[in-house]
């Protein structure tokens, strides 16, 4: 019975270290960082006249990226 544990917690840990080699793959961190952003649906600056819009779209913005944990390079 305890062999039968050991080969679900090996093959557990197996999947995982699958689904984190998957998730890092060097040279793809900006793109996966960009499509992280888009899935919280950030609001689009329309432009134009409207200070007040301008700075509640920054504090919008900053939300999502504190909530990423984004450095300020990576705003860029």
């Amino acid at each position: 019975m305890a062999g039968r544990g050991n080969a679900q917690m090996t093959e557990a840990l197996a999947t995982l270290a699958g689904i984190m080699a998957r998730d890092h793959q060097p040279g793809r961190e900006d793109e996966m960082r960009l499509e992280r952003f888009m899935k919280d649906n950030p609001k689009l600056f329309t432009g134009g006249y409207n200070p007040e819009g301008a700075v509640k779209w920054v504090e919008e913005v900053e939300i999502i990226f504190e909530a990423m944990g984004c450095t300020e390079e990576n705003k860029i």
